[in-house]
């Protein structure tokens, strides 16, 4: 399998985000693949994933968002950080788009989104450079989308954890509370306005990064059975605001298997969901 290369990407914020770097094996497919990773989640967790995909002939990269991990994700730097969440679509996913474009050029660039990362492409100023859209569970927030118990959750994370704690550490201390890693309190702050709102992020239709309507790239988007996170409800509001894309809509239910929300990253699936990806990246088709 192919060794990930570490590497800076240089954004015009300035910043530099830690990335990942994994080099086609063989002659290489003219195919690259770009992964936006879930809230909080750091690229070590799509290694696997991008190492399987490398070995493919993919040229495939990983990075993580301003404020988590290797990219200014200790405390000092996270009270400092000023930026909101569709900073992460507009800087840090633009930022990433472009380098792996420069990386690999001609090739095919698939956007691989995982959860909140493909809520930003639609922030994404580079779109125009994704040959494809990969939607991995990926949603609206909004608390009313969700059922049961999961719902009173979501509604206690929006009006009550994000604004009781951020405030008093200066972020939001996520991993005192065994989520995910910590976040900038700014892109909190702005999320919890739209988990708050029916209209979630389209409360950013008036901002200059909003390009949903814009987006061309075919997408492919998935959910599984078992994701209390991704409700079906939830996931087909994203994939209504790519109205302008041709959308391939898949709720997985093969093998009767539930991956649930993160269980398409994992090795278990390589042979199932792994190989139905290559196949709709390589011919427009899902299927083995």
């Amino acid at each position: 399998m192919t060794p990930g290369e570490a590497i800076r990407i240089p954004t015009p914020a300035g910043h530099r985000l830690a990335g990942t770097l994994f080099r086609p094996e063989g002659n290489g497919t003219g195919h690259s693949i770009l992964i936006s990773s879930a809230t909080g989640m750091l690229q070590k967790f799509y290694f696997s994933y991008a190492r399987h995909f490398a070995s493919l002939g993919y040229t495939v990269l990983t990075f993580d968002y301003w404020g988590i991990g290797d990219s200014g994700g200790d405390p000092a730097t996270l009270r400092a950080n000023p930026h909101d969440l569709i900073h992460w679509g507009s800087n840090d996913q633009t930022a990433a788009t472009r380098f792996l474009s420069g990386m690999s050029p001609g090739s095919n660039i698939t956007l691989v989104t995982h959860s909140i990362g493909g809520q930003l492409a639609g922030f994404n100023q580079a779109h125009e450079l994704l040959g494809k859209i990969i939607l991995v569970a990926s949603q609206s927030g909004y608390w009313n989308h969700y059922s049961h118990w999961h719902k009173i959750k979501m509604w206690a994370f929006w009006h009550l954890m994000i604004p009781g704690l951020s405030p008093l550490f200066g972020y939001f201390p996520a991993k005192k509370l065994g989520l995910f890693e910590n976040l900038p309190k700014n892109m909190v702050y702005q999320w919890n306005r739209w988990g708050k709102h029916p209209e979630y992020l389209n409360v950013e239709r008036e901002s200059g990064a909003y390009h949903f309507g814009e987006v061309r790239a075919p997408v492919l988007s998935l959910s599984f059975p078992g994701d209390p996170l991704a409700p079906v409800e939830a996931v087909d509001w994203l994939n209504a605001q790519y109205r302008a894309a041709a959308l391939t809509r898949v709720h997985y239910t093969e093998e009767g298997l539930k991956p649930g929300h993160f269980g398409y990253f994992r090795e278990a699936f390589r042979d199932t969901l792994w190989s139905r990806t290559h196949n709709w990246i390589l011919n427009d088709e899902w299927g083995g």
